[in-house]
């Protein structure tokens, strides 16, 4: 693993001038000396190298984690990522012109690689390709410095996904969760790396907004989130639509199919009661009804197998709640997406209305 870094480390620092296919040495001309093949060759090695690795960063999760690294692509992105502290380690360009979007100082600190543009057009999943491209070192969340705006915006809700597994929805979701001022991100294992390049677009800049903590289990959940929360549930199950004309279960934070009749919520239920196969069964309201109370954090579960046995356990056991969001009969239910919008956007909205009835009861005049 260290030989693999040290020659991905020297092909990014010492190839600096343009890559290019390797090309078929020219003939010698009658009584020239035959040209010697050596430096071709390693030039063209080097090259070979240095793209073989870049396209693996990019697309294989596993490199990604042994190495520690991240394949960012487009000036706003890397320029989101350099103003957040991201460290940079190779940046390649086609046109010095990219370079002059970017913060100098920051740039500074890393490698600089002009290449050509069919090169970045092979490397990059976009039809269109920017012309610039940054490998940088995987952010910590805990050493991001976050925008001031977004800092200031920040409010005491949390999102959890539970196997969120479509990199669109997961960077969609982020992009929900920045936007709504969410205070940190939690993803459980079995959600799509955030650093596949296709939840990277998706994002649209949200990395380096909002702290996103990945791939943890079930049992390290509760040590990410602050304490007295309460945590509540997404889903689209109504339990007050008539049978058989509720929204399929198999959509975005739904309960799990296999133990839907055992799950079903009813207002009356209470918190520690438990159905079939030790799933507990939540007090559900619709999502537009009172439920945020700092600190509170909403659980999205993905479109395939819905929420987990582990995200009901962890709600029950927080006095939580199942949050429907009711959709016409017969209608398919919404994909996770759209779901986490539509709650986080509510639970902003009830916080802040919360948050100014306070400030009024406070500017109240106290009875001489």
């Amino acid at each position: 693993t260290h030989s693999l870094t040290h020659s991905l480390t020297h092909s990014l620092t010492h190839c600096r001038r343009p890559c290019s296919p390797p090309r078929t040495p020219r003939a010698a001309a009658p009584g020239e000396k035959p040209h010697r093949a050596k430096s071709s060759i390693t030039a063209t090695f080097s090259e070979y190298f240095l793209h073989r690795k870049v396209v693996t960063l990019a697309k294989s999760k596993k490199f990604r984690d042994n190495h520690g690294k991240v394949l960012l692509e487009g000036h706003r992105l890397i320029k989101d990522a350099l103003e957040a502290g991201a460290v940079p380690q190779t940046l390649f360009f086609s046109t010095v012109g990219h370079l002059k979007l970017l913060p100098e100082a920051e740039i500074k600190r890393a490698s600089l690689v002009k290449v050509k543009f069919e090169d970045i057009k092979i490397w990059s999943d976009l039809v269109t390709p920017q012309g610039l491209l940054g490998i940088f070192s995987k952010p910590d969340p805990a050493k991001m410095s976050y925008p001031a705006a977004q800092l200031a915006s920040s409010l005491p809700l949390l999102l959890i996904c539970d196997n969120i597994r479509d990199p669109g929805n997961l960077g969609t979701i982020l992009r929900s969760a920045a936007g709504a001022g969410c205070h940190k991100v939690l993803l459980t294992k079995g959600c799509v790396d955030p650093w596949e390049p296709k939840v990277l677009r998706a994002g649209m800049g949200a990395h380096f907004r909002v702290p996103i903590v990945p791939n943890l289990d079930w049992e390290s959940v509760p040590t990410n989130l602050p304490a007295g929360i309460q945590v509540c549930v997404a889903d689209n199950n109504d339990p007050d639509a008539p049978a058989g004309n509720t929204a399929l279960p198999r959509g975005a934070a739904s309960a799990p199919a296999s133990h839907k009749t055992a799950v079903k919520s009813s207002p009356r239920a209470a918190p520690d009661e438990e159905g079939a196969a030790g799933i507990p069964e939540l007090p559900a309201q619709h999502y537009y009804e009172d439920w945020a109370r700092a600190p509170v954090a909403v659980v999205i579960g993905g479109e395939t197998h819905g929420l987990s046995v582990a995200a009901l356990q962890l709600a029950a056991s927080t006095g939580g709640k199942r949050l429907i969001i009711p959709v016409v009969p017969g209608v398919d239910s919404l994909n996770s997406a759209i779901a986490a919008g539509i709650v986080l956007f509510e639970g902003k909205r009830q916080l802040l209305w919360r948050h100014k009835q306070e400030d009024d009861r406070q500017k109240l005049p106290v009875p001489g």
